[in-house]
């Protein structure tokens, strides 16, 4: 549920048929005959079934008087990176007058986090690849948080070896033997190396490419990529097209690329428009002055890191457990309605501005008749189920050892993290974290998903999971102590054919007025710690702008 570069890392779901979830209910015993009633854990995941009032008319809260009201300069609602952003922004330019909602017992977002006696654990966005070094507010973050400890000469960041991540970084497990890489190399025939090869020499051109317009072909944030139509066009047509029209057959390439999208998209490559495939390469430029520009930065509790200096580094408050239900514009700005879901009440916020830092259907749902006119194209949001188990030992094949990022070639899944990889010490007691997104091809497909996301048990998600792992890890199901299943119901918004650029998902995220402004990564279409980040900083500056023009 976040982005690699150019050697990419997790996540591939082959959809099942009815046929074998059926075989799921039928087969609750594991390997070396354990039952997965057996293993301790627990089903967690966001409140959705708080989120989920707001699918309806909500009678008996609207008409509820607020037993108190508040009052804020701006009410931000939605604590997840791109909200957290916009909070930090405004306090830095002094902006205190500020109230942040959110729905959950914790603001992050999908980097949220766990931890027990072996160590934390993502449960979902895990790392951050080298950024670009164009993008200073990001690096400035990243300085302040620790994770830069200073520049050399050329100007080049000087990465805290603790947060990069530490080697082995990653390897497949194709052909019964653990290999260096994710790109599959064993067994693999001179004629599909060199598509590979191929492959790679075209993403480096595309790099390096300017359009007409002197913008980089492929940039993050994507709002600084080339408005070119010779790239942009891409966006019209799937990556599999693509890669089929220059000649790129290989199955092992293919294999590859299909598991890059699921890994960041959560759909396939037949889904994915060619130009976020490419841009999951091409967009990537990170320099730095003690690691390659394809290094990560990674922490035992994933991107909660981030998030977690995100809210440090601003003081103003925040109000958990609260479910932002209808939001209205007034002579002075907006009017919030939130349901205190902790004392059961409902309360007001009256404010001069709003930032909704929510994704695109619940924003509508907020707004009601106040929404835009203009809808953006329907996005697609992946359901995901993470796992986190813990294991006192994890048998290995032959090959490469443990990694960081750990994948096996041709599974249903696409693959786990060793969540204490970043520990200074080794211990046989692990913990892995493992992502597996419920595509489907169109949105009936994906409601199906969503609703075996909440319908398997966690029992039948424990049988499915280990038995994908034994293909690599014989008799792992006899080592696992504790295992927790993670649903999101509501992944992360999916570049599908033609929602980039040739939707009109940039005027939604236009403000109503001066009183109402949007952040979220479904107005970039690409869900990446580094678009969160921009959106929330992007919506801030707006409202300082206009704070300034209104003071003049």
């Amino acid at each position: 549920m976040e982005r690699r570069a150019m050697k990419p890392n997790r996540r591939t779901f082959l959809t099942q048929t009815a046929l074998g979830v059926a075989a799921l209910a039928t087969a609750p015993l594991l390997p070396g005959c354990r039952t997965a009633q057996a293993i301790p854990g627990q089903t967690l995941g966001p409140n959705h079934r708080a989120g989920h009032w707001l699918r309806g008319p909500l009678p008996d809260l609207t008409h509820t008087a607020p037993a108190e009201t508040h009052s804020a300069e701006v009410v931000i609602v939605g604590g997840g990176i791109a909200g957290l952003s916009a909070r930090r922004w405004l306090a830095k330019a002094g902006i205190t007058d500020v109230l942040l909602l959110e729905l959950e017992e914790k603001t992050g977002g999908n980097s949220a986090a766990g931890q027990n006696s072996v160590s934390a654990y993502p449960w979902g966005a895990h790392y951050l690849p080298i950024p670009d070094i164009r993008n200073r507010e990001l690096l400035d973050f990243l300085a302040e948080a620790g994770s830069i400890t200073g520049y050399n000469q050329a100007g080049l960041p000087l990465y805290n070896e603790y947060h990069l991540c530490h080697d082995p970084e990653e390897r497949l497990f194709i052909n019964g033997h653990w290999q260096e890489g994710l790109v599959p190399e064993i067994g693999v025939p001179t004629r599909d190396r060199d598509q590979i090869r191929r492959f790679f020499a075209e993403i480096e051109t595309l790099r390096q490419a300017v359009g007409t317009d002197g913008r980089d072909a492929f940039a993050i944030p994507l709002d600084h990529s080339s408005a070119d139509a010779r790239y942009r066009n891409l966006d019209m047509q799937s990556f599999a097209d693509y890669l089929t029209q220059k000649g790129f057959t290989s199955p092992y390439l293919r294999w590859y690329l299909n598991y890059c999208c699921q890994d960041d998209y959560g759909i396939s490559l037949e889904q994915t428009s060619a130009w976020a495939g490419l841009h999951y390469f091409a967009g990537r430029k990170g320099r730095a002055a003690n690691a390659p520009g394809s290094a990560v930065l990674t922490w035992p509790e994933g991107n909660a890191f981030l998030a977690d200096q995100l809210r440090q580094q601003a003081e103003t408050p925040t109000c958990t457990n609260t479910l932002a239900f209808s939001l209205e514009q007034t002579e002075t700005g907006v009017r919030v309605l939130a349901r205190d879901l902790a004392r059961n009440r409902t309360v007001a916020i009256n404010a001069r501005t709003a930032i909704l830092a929510t994704p695109a259907f619940i924003t509508r749902r907020l707004l009601g008749k106040a929404a835009p006119a203009a809808a953006p194209q329907p996005l697609t949001h992946t359901p995901w189920v993470v796992a986190n188990l813990t294991v006192d030992a994890l048998p290995q094949g032959p090959g490469v050892p443990l990694c960081w990022d750990n994948v096996v070639y041709g599974t249903d899944s696409v693959g786990y993290i060793s969540a204490n990889h970043q520990h200074l010490h080794d211990s046989p007691q692990r913990v892995i974290t493992f992502y597996k997104p419920l595509t489907g091809h169109t949105s009936a497909q994906v409601s199906e998903a969503r609703k075996r996301a909440y319908g398997t048990t966690r029992e039948e998600w424990i049988t499915e999971i280990l038995a994908e792992l034994e293909t690599a890890h014989p008799s792992i199901s006899q080592h696992v102590q504790e295992i927790d299943i993670w649903v999101w119901g509501h992944g992360m918004a999916a570049p599908a054919v033609g929602a980039l650029w040739h939707s009109n998902r940039t005027v939604q995220s236009q403000p109503i007025g001066h009183s109402i402004y949007f952040a979220h990564t479904d107005y970039s279409g690409i869900s990446i710690f580094e678009e969160a980040f921009y959106s929330g900083i992007r919506s801030a500056q707006a409202i300082l702008a206009n704070r300034q023009s209104t003071a003049l």
